[in-house]
């Protein structure tokens, strides 16, 4: 039966004894790892979030019904123990940070008992996911995650810090707001004393964070959460975390500037890597070109090379033909790989084809000189050469290539560079690569709706050299616009904003909107526009997804309390849920049955 805690104290966590402490009577709480009965002398390993300590329940060092309660101690009891700190009389334990010392026990309650629970509570166990979601209170146990989740939390202090001493302030913006259908999906809230009207949980803090340099507040910043309804994957959530900021007076060097040194901070103080300043920077275009990909992953090679002009008329109709309609051949020379079987390179041409690819072109330079290739038939030797030497292929080198759309044959090597890096094992995993891409276009053209969309958002600044294209070639104009990458992923992103009325109505009108239109959707913001704004700029990092690159995880689930699976709901606590009809009568919502 469970005892109270009445005038009992912890003096300290289990791993925050040493054998500095030898000789001291200490109290302990904890959950019970293991228990092992030895007949007189029974060891127990007490685990709390700090580590676990090894306690000894001998009848000479405590009573009968002391004894007796040790015995009944099962995996996961939560007990009290008071003892004395003394080293280890048997073999020490290396593998816990208090494996040199036990506790001789004089003292315990039982402060609660616990059922078998479903899965051991140990590090690096193989549970399956939804079941580790589903008992997500026990999961959060495991020394590892809360490991990251300590980790977490060190990271928004360190934070906090850093930014209040380069003068931001922490200010709060607003959870229910007015939704902006620009972007994601909006979640909705409906008001119950504005029936038909409906509040938008906030995608960002964006509108109120500008709004707050207008204000005159000059530096901000945010620990904010943030919802989306989209579709997820292993580093998306539909509620998600990021450390916003804004200042004034600013353009983009002083921005990276200080985040340069925050991320230094950061890295350093957490996980003990130093990073290099500055930190490079590249263009989106050049990143395009040379990775395939706007964040791309720098600590491998196997770079895109432009083929276009050697093989233009050349006798494989695909590349001739892409070029002839305006597109491009490029390739990328995977080293060493020449030998690679027909059936591996089949499963890479599958994985061109899910991003866009009719096909994967290739070329094996084998190491007594001769090719095989998918397409030599097509092309002279003087022609092949011409190719092998343009893609600075040797013998031995495996050479892919894609041929369409620009925008497609990046998306196509740009992944299939990853796929092989990832196969080959060409990524440090204990390299850190941090990496500005900067000037991003300003519009990207959407299909579906037929207009331009803007890339960031409505109030990314072009460059002023750029301004005059907004009326000609809007799709040549760069933003202010800049990207922090790490080996790949972004983990953050932010632009200068537009704080002049004559550009930000060229953007509206750029984007298909009315000037009516405009002020229906952002009229708050273009309104306090006229009273006055400064020049601005911001960024906001993904929190989650930094964290889970710190801590070496494969999914943020493992950096989140309580996550979501992929369909937005979460397994602990059947959320979302069906309402009670009178809480839908008092909202004035019915809802439709599906046929």
């Amino acid at each position: 039966m469970a005892e109270s805690m009445k005038g009992l104290h912890r003096t300290h966590r289990c791993a925050e004894v040493s054998v500095n402490d030898a000789g001291k009577t200490v109290t302990v709480m904890g959950w019970v790892q293991k228990n092992r009965n030895k007949g007189g002398i029974i060891f127990v390993d007490l685990r709390d979030r700090s580590g676990i300590l090894q306690i000894v329940f001998e009848g000479k060092n405590i009573s009968e019904e002391g004894f007796a309660k040790a015995e009944k101690l099962r995996s996961e009891y939560v007990a009290a123990v008071t003892g004395v700190i003394q080293p280890r009389q048997g073999a020490v334990n290396t593998n816990i940070a208090t494996g040199d010392i036990e506790l001789i026990a004089n003292d315990i309650r039982i402060l609660s008992e616990a059922e078998t629970p479903p899965f051991p509570i140990e590090e690096g166990i193989k549970t399956k996911e939804e079941l580790r979601l589903k008992y997500r209170y026990l999961d959060l146990r495991r020394p590892d995650l809360q490991r990251n989740l300590i980790m977490r939390s060190k990271v928004a202090t360190l934070t906090r810090q850093f930014l209040s001493d380069e003068g931001f302030l922490e200010i709060e913006t607003p959870i229910l707001n007015k939704s902006t259908p620009e972007g994601a999906r909006d979640y909705l809230v409906p008001s119950r004393v504005h029936p038909g009207n409906f509040y938008a949980l906030p995608q960002s803090p964006q509108l109120f964070k500008q709004l707050l340099m207008v204000s005159g507040y000059d530096r901000y910043f945010q620990i904010a959460k943030c919802f989306r309804d989209e579709d997820l994957r292993a580093d998306r959530q539909p509620e998600f975390t990021q450390i916003d900021m804004e200042m004034s007076f600013v353009d983009i060097d002083d921005v990276i500037d200080v985040n340069e040194r925050l991320l230094k901070k950061l890295f350093k103080e957490t996980i003990d890597v130093d990073i290099e300043l500055p930190i490079p920077r590249m263009t989106y275009k050049e990143a395009m070109e040379r990775f395939g990909s706007d964040k791309p992953d720098t600590r491998f090679g196997m770079e895109l090379k432009d083929v276009t002009e050697v093989v233009r008329g050349c006798g494989f109709g695909v590349f001739s033909g892409a070029v002839e309609n305006g597109g491009s051949v490029r390739g990328i020379n995977a080293k060493g790989q020449a030998a690679m079987p027909r059936k591996k390179i089949d499963s890479l041409t599958d994985v061109a084809k899910t991003y866009g690819a009719k096909g994967l072109a290739y070329v094996c330079v084998m190491d007594d000189g001769s090719i095989k290739s998918s397409f030599s038939k097509f092309l002279s030797e003087e022609e092949m050469q011409s190719l092998i030497k343009a893609m600075d292929g040797e013998a031995g080198d495996l050479l892919l290539f894609a041929a369409d759309k620009d925008k497609v044959v990046y998306d196509v090597l740009g992944n299939l560079r990853l796929e092989l890096a990832d196969r080959l094992n060409l990524a440090d995993k204990d390299t850190y690569n941090f990496l500005w891409v900067t000037e991003f276009p300003l519009f990207e053209w959407s299909e579906e709706q037929n207009r331009y969309v803007a890339m960031h958002h409505p109030f990314t600044m072009p460059m002023e050299e750029d301004i005059d294209l907004l009326d000609t070639e809007p799709g040549r104009v760069r933003a202010k616009a800049y990207d922090i990458i790490l080996n790949g992923n972004e983990i953050g992103g932010g632009s200068v904003r537009i704080h002049q009325d004559d550009v930000q109505e060229k953007m509206f009108e750029k984007l298909g909107f009315t000037k009516e239109q405009a002020y229906e959707r952002f009229g708050f913001l273009l309104n306090a526009f006229k009273y006055g704004v400064p020049p601005h700029a911001g960024l906001a990092y993904g929190f989650d997804r930094m964290i889970m690159l710190m801590a070496g995880q494969e999914s943020i689930r493992d950096v989140i309390a309580f996550p979501k699976i992929k369909d937005a709901s979460c397994l602990m606590s059947d959320a979302p849920n069906v309402v009670d009809d009178i809480q839908l009568d008092e909202l004035g919502i019915q809802i439709k049955e599906e046929e």
